[in-house]
């Protein structure tokens, strides 16, 4: 997986580079948002490890441009920022996962592993809080979801949010890994979501492949 490293600290970027290495393989780093965007659109990265408070432009503005040119780029926060705020933020940027830098090497190395199998990186306890800002946004009205989704994308969506990967989704079903991602765009597009946590939050808030810890 390749990697690219936006923050504005030269210590911790030097820190994270000799972290990841032995694992993945670090492409670029960029300093500022502006130069985020400019470098990503140069290497076009795997995965971009976005601090939210950088210089010219900030993590967010640069989170939105990148996604939205770069959609094979997933774009993770990496910040020492925890408040509720700017997670949602970063979500709706289009941020694929959010990452506290005060978490051990150990943990940030295997959140890039679990992205890399198709689930979604985010720091302990901040599930919940996606969910409970979907409930908010989605009070007003429950949608028919079969109205919505066909039976196969209905499928796809219950085991993705019960926590599969791709890889298993499609063995249990009998498809390939290809069209279970197929299907997942198709079932973002249709939701009007821009990613994958969020359509799993969604899918939560419907009653759908909701763990029962949750």
């Amino acid at each position: 997986m390749r990697i690219m490293i936006a923050d504005d600290h030269p210590l911790f970027v030097e820190a994270l580079i000799n972290l990841l290495s032995d694992d993945f393989e670090i492409v670029s780093v960029a300093s500022n948002g502006q130069d985020a965007i400019e470098k990503a659109r140069i290497y076009k990265p795997d995965v971009l490890l976005m601090d939210l408070s950088m210089p010219l432009l900030d993590g967010i503005a640069a989170t939105k441009q990148i996604t939205a040119e770069l959609q094979e780029t997933k774009v993770i926060i990496l910040t020492s920022f925890e408040d509720q705020e700017s997670l949602f933020r970063a979500i709706r940027a289009g941020a694929a996962g959010y990452l506290l830098k005060n978490l051990n090497g150990a943990d940030i190395v295997r959140g890039l592993l679990e992205l890399q199998q198709g689930k979604i990186p985010f720091a302990p306890g901040l599930e919940m809080h996606i969910l409970q800002e979907f409930r908010s946004a989605h009070r007003e009205k429950a949608p028919d979801v079969e109205g919505i989704l066909n039976e196969r994308q209905l499928e796809v969506l219950e085991m993705v949010a019960q926590g599969l990967v791709y890889y298993e989704v499609g063995k249990k079903l009998f498809i390939s890994e290809r069209t279970v991602k197929y299907h997942m765009e198709k079932i973002k597009e249709k939701l009007g979501l821009n990613s994958q946590e969020q359509v799993i939050a969604w899918a939560w808030e419907n009653g759908i492949g909701r763990p029962n810890d949750k």
